[in-house]
């Protein structure tokens, strides 16, 4: 049986920076599972579209699909965007299996990419000190989302015996820079972020720019291509192949031979 091919499906920027890291991560995919069929696609600003990737496959004769989100948080695009993805593939290519795994969510395995990328911006600053700590994300309208941040951040802290705030660059409160200044209002004078991003763009540039701004000592570069991600997409990928083979195909209309239609 050959395995269902994976779709990548990123939300995509017009920051050229963004692409490019979700490119390298199925370099690094296909390179782990040279088994599998893998291909990158993004719901907006950049091509490939999935619905142009999955004509593709299915006209190659590729039977099942696995449509992976890379997205980190549960909230509007993972509700809303990626059900309609699935809905409209499943309408225009009605004889592929096609499947939506979770999300990569906030997973604590993250958090060893994390502490690399901050130990190497600490490394390159000079920076032998620290009394606080700010974990930027992207932020939702969504309470749970921000909810499942927070948590994520209070094991960060733990980790490193130092007190955190949860910020976020849009839709709630506080931002990176409000939760740097609050630090330092409370007299703790060297605060790092860790910038809690999948890929360069506009989110994370601002991130760390009013961070900075707002005087902390560092700010780590995003999570970008890493084993654990990796391995973290592929394990959703995993959950999903094993769903599929549960998923029950929508009948197809039957349509009456000439013959058998009655004339009153």
């Amino acid at each position: 049986m050959t395995a269902p091919a994976l779709v990548i499906l990123a939300h995509g920027s017009r920051d050229p920076r963004s692409a490019a890291t979700v490119h390298s991560l199925v370099k690094c995919l296909r390179d782990l599972r040279d088994d599998l069929r893998i291909e990158a696609s993004f719901l907006d600003h950049c091509p490939p579209t999935p619905y142009q990737k999955i004509g593709k496959l299915a006209a190659e004769g590729v039977e099942e699909v696995v449509i992976l989100p890379l997205l980190l948080s549960s909230a509007f695009h993972a509700r809303v965007d990626i059900p309609a993805v699935v809905d409209e593939a499943r309408s225009r290519f009605p004889d592929l299996r096609i499947i939506a795994s979770d999300v990569l969510g906030y997973d604590d395995t993250l958090l060893d990419v994390l502490d690399r990328r901050m130990r190497a911006e600490l490394k390159d600053g000079r920076v032998r000190e620290l009394d606080a700590l700010v974990l930027a994300c992207a932020g939702s309208s969504d309470a749970q989302a921000n909810a499942a941040i927070t948590r994520l951040a209070r094991l960060w802290g733990q980790r490193h015996k130092l007190p955190v705030t949860a910020a976020f660059t849009a839709a709630a409160t506080p931002s990176p820079a409000e939760a740097v200044l609050q630090w330092r209002l409370e007299g703790r004078r060297h605060v790092a972020v860790g910038s809690f991003f999948l890929a360069p763009g506009v989110l994370p540039d601002r991130a760390e720019q009013t961070s900075r701004k707002a005087g902390a000592v560092a700010v780590s570069r995003p999570l970008g291509v890493s084993a654990e991600v990796a391995r973290l997409v592929l394990l959703r990928y995993g959950v999903a192949g094993l769903d599929l083979l549960t998923l029950v195909p929508a009948p197809r209309p039957q349509l009456l031979r000439p013959e058998l239609v009655r004339t009153a």
